[in-house]
């Protein structure tokens, strides 16, 4: 059955720009700004006030009404990202070989060499805006972080999908860098 109206409603908190064109939305605040194209979405964008913005649907069915939680959350997280960041720890789990991490000058990718005892040298890019450092904190860590929380968790994806051991028993060979940790860059008080 169709829904004539359906709406959810999205606060902007203080310090944070949203601008709204043709459903390319532009978020601005103190640690950036995110850009997202949603064009792909049929649906409507509101600015009710300077503070909230109203995400309607008209006639959709149950799927086309479910893209309102999505595109708000979407907003929520870009929110997020340009006020607190996002931060990604990642752990090397290895049984005996152990797994060594370089990161480049410039922080764009890391090379991960003898994962189980291979010579073979993998490099990993960064996505864009992504940052990449060794944790001082932890022995055996590195930490990701930035504003776009699709980009960092894509790049940590791609980190532990380089370091999967093939042709062995996993249920054995656990080694890999796997995410320890998800949090925010500026820690809540």
């Amino acid at each position: 059955m169709k829904d004539i109206y359906k709406d959810d409603v999205i606060n902007i908190p203080e310090g944070v720009t949203v601008s709204i064109k043709a459903r390319d939305i532009k978020v601005e605040g103190p640690r950036g700004t995110l850009n997202k194209n949603l064009r792909h979405i049929n649906m409507e964008l509101q600015r009710v006030s300077k503070k909230q913005i109203r995400v309607v649907v008209w006639g959709g069915n149950r799927k086309h009404v479910a893209c309102i939680r999505t595109v708000c959350s979407l907003i929520q997280n870009m929110i997020t990202g340009v006020t607190k960041g996002y931060k990604y720890k990642m752990r090397f789990v290895y049984a005996h070989f152990p797994i060594n991490v370089n990161i480049s000058d410039s922080g764009d990718h890391i090379e991960i060499r003898n994962f189980l005892g291979e010579k073979v040298v993998r490099r990993v890019p960064m996505l864009e805006g992504v940052k990449c450092e060794v944790s001082t904190a932890q022995k055996d860590e590195i930490i990701l972080y930035g504003n776009d929380v699709a980009n960092v968790s894509q790049s940590a994806a791609s980190i532990q999908q380089s370091t999967i051991a093939r042709k062995k028993d996993i249920r054995k060979f656990l080694d890999g860098i796997y995410v320890s940790e998800k949090t925010t860059v500026v820690e809540e008080e």
